[in-house]
């Protein structure tokens, strides 16, 4: 998934990249409207662009409306600025989103996600396992699998985090924020063996042995 950011301050799009990249994005960046011009001619087209309205070379709004707007990008309008006329401004154009400087990077990939989900059928396929996102159903070949809900719920964590170790830690925390019970890693073991052998001889989960678990998909 490549995000287009279009940032002039460096401070900002090094914590940007960083963010975006530990959350699987691939990230292009330019700092002005020539770069970003230079980027469409050679028709690349990203799956989201996040673009600064003030730019040193020019103004985000023009160049949205010139060079995104009909290439229909999902587009997040950023700035220093809050003020309620260039909001509603960005969003009558036509982008999906506006936010604030100083912002959270949490908000901003929330929000992302949002967008870049909206409409898309969130069938997610590993080798021979397909998980149904939106309806929480799991098959294997045209089968269903049968799962209880929490090892569905933890299925469906590994799922959303293709390429990224899901630590037990963080299964132990999402299991309490679920059940409201407590479990220790010994659980988090039983319950990823459950899982594997309903899973069959579909080996797609990982084990990143005394950190976590992980599901890889090769795009």
């Amino acid at each position: 998934m490549q995000i287009l950011l279009v940032e002039d301050n460096e401070m900002v799009a090094k914590g940007l990249i960083y963010s975006l990249n530990q959350n699987g994005y691939k990230v292009v960046h330019k700092i002005n409207v020539k770069q970003t011009m230079s980027f469409f001619e050679e028709e690349n087209k990203p799956n989201l662009v996040i673009l600064d309205i003030s730019l040193p070379d020019g103004n985000g709004f023009c160049l949205y409306e010139k060079e995104i707007k009909s290439k229909k990008i999902p587009t997040i309008f950023l700035t220093a600025k809050d003020d309620e006329d260039d909001i509603v401004k960005g969003l009558e154009m036509g982008a999906e989103d506006y936010i604030t400087k100083p912002f959270s990077t949490k908000e901003l990939i929330a929000r992302m996600n949002k967008i870049l989900l909206r409409g898309k059928n969130q069938e997610i396929q590993v080798q021979n396992i397909k998980f149904d996102m939106d309806k929480m159903v799991v098959y294997k070949e045209k089968n269903v699998i049968e799962l209880t809900s929490l090892e569905l719920k933890l299925l469906h964590l590994l799922f959303s985090n293709l390429n990224k170790v899901v630590t037990r830690n963080d299964m132990i925390e999402k299991i309490w924020e679920w059940t409201g019970n407590d479990v220790n890693d010994n659980t988090i073991t039983v319950y990823l063996k459950r899982i594997r052998e309903k899973l069959g001889d579909s080996n797609i989960i990982t084990t990143v042995k005394g950190i976590g678990y992980r599901i890889d998909k090769n795009n």
